[in-house]
């Protein structure tokens, strides 16, 4: 018996070892067969993302023309951003606001659009097309019809508003309404995107939790309130955080619609970066800026993991 045990527990021993061996076989054969697949993705990355990264961080501590050798300065280009450039103070300003007060209205009318595009519309097919179309749209364009749109004389804005008895202000050229004037464009281009994941999420809400707060007498206020909002949670803290990421880095739209005027009001951190850079030849001071953006980028989407356990519900 007890040879037959031994002999038992060898052969399973045997076999363990043999499934073992098998599997990381396998798995190193899946690696190997996956590599040439991932290479031209990887190479992107490197080429086009990693690489870059990196040279920007390195240019950051020199200065640098374009024209002649860069020339090592350490932290001087951080030290002259923080303690002698009103311009970068500024910016950093107009930055925060045009982000938080466009993330707000992004986040809010994208659940408004959602909620009203998952209940029984006519023409429903038609409606989601004509609200996710502006994303397809290049920012070059976008900034183009905005032009258009905000004309003192002849925009669309500023005709209704004589309708109505109002006297269009001039929205691009005046400081009070030139940042609400680019937030509204912006919106518009971008609260589809944010839009279809909210659709998508309302959709995997189970209609027993609706069946259940009917039964318990709730109205659609209720609903939304109690069952809607608590589970999109999710999805807002991902539409959030993505939508913050990719703001803080708009540059495009900024630049064709206002080009940060008037005066400094519309200039943000995207297009700082651009004009330190490559209108003023800065290069490295350009640089600088870029690792304090990414830094305060870095940041806030550290804050916004660490607290959303507070408010996000994932059951």
């Amino acid at each position: 018996m007890l040879k037959e045990e031994y002999h038992s527990t060898v052969n399973e021993t045997k076999s363990n070892t043999i499934i073992d061996k098998t599997i990381r076989v396998l798995k190193k054969n899946n690696i190997l067969a996956a590599v040439p697949f991932l290479l031209p993705s990887i190479m992107g990355f490197m080429a086009f993302t990693f690489i870059p990264i990196i040279a920007t961080l390195l240019l950051s501590f020199f200065n640098w023309s374009l024209l002649d050798k860069p020339s090592f300065v350490g932290l001087d280009n951080f030290i002259q951003l923080f303690t002698n450039d009103p311009s970068f103070i500024k910016v950093v300003i107009n930055t925060f606001y045009y982000v938080s007060v466009y993330l707000i209205l992004n986040i809010i009318f994208a659940i408004g659009l959602a909620v009203w595009l998952t209940q029984q519309v006519k023409g429903l097919v038609v409606f989601r097309a004509l609200m996710f179309f502006p994303v397809l749209i290049p920012p070059v364009a976008i900034a183009l019809i905005w032009q258009w749109i905000y004309d003192k004389n002849n925009g669309l804005f500023n005709i209704f508003l004589e309708w109505i008895g109002i006297q269009g202000p001039n929205w691009l050229g005046d400081i009070k309404f030139a940042m609400l004037a680019l937030i509204i464009a912006t919106l518009w281009q971008y609260v589809g995107y944010n839009m279809l994941i909210f659709m998508a999420a309302i959709k995997g809400i189970p209609p027993s939790l609706y069946e259940a707060a009917s039964l318990d007498g709730a109205g659609f206020i209720a609903k939304f309130k109690h069952v809607t909002l608590p589970l999109l949670t999710p999805a807002i803290f991902f539409a959030g955080v993505m939508t913050l990421i990719n703001t803080f880095q708009t540059f495009d739209l900024v630049f064709a619609l206002t080009n940060g005027g008037p005066g400094q009001s519309t200039e943000i951190l995207g297009l700082y970066v651009y004009n330190n850079a490559f209108m003023w030849f800065k290069m490295g001071y350009g640089s600088s800026i870029a690792v304090v953006m990414f830094i305060f980028i870095l940041i806030i989407t550290i804050l916004q993991l660490k607290f959303q356990k507070r408010w996000v519900h994932y059951e």
